[in-house]
C-alpha cells in the first residue's frame, strides 16, 4: 500500500519540539480517559449496582479485548502510513467512547463503551514511539519518550482530581462528558500542527530496507534477540502489576480511610501523578545516562525497581493512616514506574526503524492482555471472594454486589464496608508478588543487552 503523506527528510528543532509537545498532550488524553473512570469507580459502582469483579472486567478485559487485537494492525499500518494521521483517528474515536460511557445506563452499556474506548487507546503508543525514534538518536530515545509518557502522570492528575470535583458538583457522567471534548482540539493539531518525519532519519545510512518487511520477518528477528523475548515479557508482567493497583487504588483509599468521591479521587490522583513522573523520569533519563557505561543498565534499573515495589506496596495496604498509606503509596508507585520509559527505549534500540511500531505493538498486545486485561479482573474476582470469607455472615445476601442491602441496620452496613476494604487489601497484596517475577525477566535480558552495540553519537 502506498503511503498519502509527505514526510520531512529532516528534523528541524522546532517540529521535533511541536511533535513532542503534542504527543504529549495525546498521551494526557489517553491516560485521564482511564482514570476518570478508575478514580469514581466506586460511584459508579453504588449508582448502577456493580461488583468489583465487574468493574474489574470493565477495567481490565472488556477494555483490553480490542485494545490487544487492534494494536499488531495498527502497528503494521504505521511502518506503513502516516503515523500522526492515525494517532490522529485513534483520539477522535476514544474521545467518543468517553463521551458514549457517560451516556451508559447499565453493565452491557459500559463494556461497549470500554471496548471502544480500548479500540481508540490502541492507535497511539506503537505510532507514537515509532515518531520518536525517528527526531531522536539511540541514547535519547528513552529519555524523550519519557517525556512524552509524562502524559500519563498529568492526565492520572487531571483526570482523576477534575472527575472527582466534577462528579461531587454534578455526577459522574459529566466528568466523562467533560473529559471528551479536549480529544477532538488535539486530533486536530496533529493532522495540521504536526510534520510527519522520514522513517529512519537517525540510523546508520543504509539501515532502512527499501522493503517493508513482512510480519514472518519481524516475528524472527523478535524471536532470535537474546533480549527482546525477555523485555517484552518483563514488561508486561510488571504491567499485570501496575493495572492491578492502578484501576482499584482509589477505591482502596475510599473504603479503607472511609473517603467520598472528591477525596479518594483527589488522593488517588495526587499520588498517580506524582509517583508516575517520578518513576518514568528516573527510569528513562537516569537510565539513558547509564546506557553510555553499560548497555545493560536499563535493564537492571527496572528489575531493581520491580523488586523494591512489592515490599513497600504491602506495607502501603496495611498501613494505620491515610497519611502514612500515601507517603509509602508514592515511594512504591515511583519504584514501580522505572521499568516503563526503558522498557520502551530498550524495544526501539533493539530493532530495525521499519519494525519499530510492530514491535511496540507486539508488546502492548502483550502488555494488555496479561496487565491491562488480567490485572484488574484478578483483583476484582478475588477482592469479591476474600470480602465473603471476611464477613461473618452471608455475604452475598447482607451485602449484594458488595453493598449493603436496602434498609440494612448501621451494624450490618459498618460489616459490609469492612468486608469489602479487607477484600480488596487481600486482592491487592496478592496482586504485587507478580512484579517480582517481571524483574527476573529484567536480569533475563540484561544477558543479551550487552551484545548489542551502542550509538553514541547524536
Amino acid at each position: 500500500m502506498r503511503a498519502t503523506y509527505q514526510p520531512q527528510n529532516g528534523t528541524t528543532p522546532a517540529r521535533r519540539r511541536t511533535l513532542i509537545f503534542v504527543l504529549f498532550l495525546a498521551s494526557v488524553l489517553n491516560f485521564a480517559d482511564r482514570s476518570v473512570f478508575s478514580a469514581l469507580a466506586q460511584t459508579i459502582k453504588a449508582d448502577l449496582r456493580l461488583t468489583d469483579l465487574q468493574l474489574g472486567l470493565l477495567q481490565g478485559l472488556v477494555f483490553a479485548l480490542l485494545y490487544a487485537i487492534a494494536g499488531m494492525p495498527i502497528g503494521r499500518l504505521a511502518d506503513r502510513l502516516s503515523r500522526t494521521r492515525i494517532i490522529a483517528a485513534a483520539t477522535v474515536v476514544w474521545s467518543a467512547a468517553t463521551a458514549a460511557t457517560g451516556l451508559a445506563a447499565g453493565f452491557v452499556q459500559l463494556a461497549l463503551a470500554r471496548l471502544t474506548v480500548g479500540l481508540g487507546e490502541a492507535g497511539f503508543t506503537p505510532p507514537a514511539a515509532s515518531l520518536v525514534a525517528d527526531v531522536v538518536p539511540r541514547v535519547r530515545r528513552a529519555s524523550t519518550m519519557a517525556v512524552v509518557q509524562l502524559g500519563s502522570p498529568f492526565g492520572a492528575f487531571a483526570g482523576a482530581t477534575l472527575a472527582g470535583l466534577i462528579a461531587g458538583a454534578y455526577n459522574w457522567r459529566v466528568a466523562f462528558f467533560a473529559f471528551a471534548l479536549p480529544g477532538f482540539l488535539v486530533a486536530a493539531a496533529l493532522v495540521w500542527l504536526v510534520a510527519e518525519p522520514a522513517r529512519g532519519q537517525q540510523d546508520e545510512p543504509g539501515s532502512l530496507s527499501p522493503q517493508m518487511p513482512s510480519l514472518g520477518e519481524f516475528l524472527r528477528t523478535v524471536r532470535q534477540s537474546r533480549a527482546l523475548p525477555w523485555v517484552i515479557a518483563g514488561g508486561s508482567i510488571a504491567g499485570f502489576g501496575m493495572t492491578s493497583v492502578s484501576q482499584f487504588l482509589a477505591m482502596f483509599l475510599a473504603r479503607s480511610f472511609d473517603l467520598d468521591v472528591r477525596q479518594a479521587a483527589a488522593s488517588f490522583g495526587a499520588i498517580s501523578g506524582i509517583s508516575l513522573s517520578i518513576g518514568l523520569l528516573a527510569g528513562s533519563f537516569g537510565t539513558d545516562r547509564l546506557l553510555r557505561r553499560d548497555p545493560r543498565w536499563p535493564a537492571w534499573g527496572a528489575a531493581a525497581g520491580l523488586c523494591l515495589a512489592p515490599p513497600l506496596y504491602w506495607l502501603a495496604f496495611h498501613a494505620e493512616s491515610l497519611q502514612l498509606a500515601f507517603a509509602i503509596l508514592l515511594v512504591a508507585g515511583a519504584m514501580l514506574l522505572v521499568f516503563y520509559g526503558p522498557t520502551a527505549g530498550m524495544i526501539q534500540n533493539l530493532l530495525p526503524a521499519q519494525m519499530r511500531s510492530s514491535g511496540v505493538a507486539l508488546y502492548t498486545l502483550l502488555y494488555t492482555l496479561i496487565g491491562s486485561g488480567l490485572g484488574p479482573v484478578f483483583v476484582g474476582g478475588l477482592s469479591d471472594h476474600f470480602a465473603s470469607a471476611a464477613y461473618a455472615g452471608n455475604y452475598l445476601v447482607d451485602c449484594p454486589r458488595g453493598l449493603p442491602a436496602p434498609g440494612a441496620a448501621a451494624a450490618m452496613v459498618e460489616a459490609c464496608h469492612r468486608a469489602s476494604a479487607s477484600g480488596l487489601q487481600t486482592a491487592l497484596s496478592l496482586a504485587v508478588a507478580v512484579l517480582l517475577i517481571a524483574a527476573a525477566c529484567f536480569l533475563q535480558a540484561a544477558r543479551g543487552l550487552k551484545e548489542a552495540p551502542v550509538q553514541t553519537s547524536a
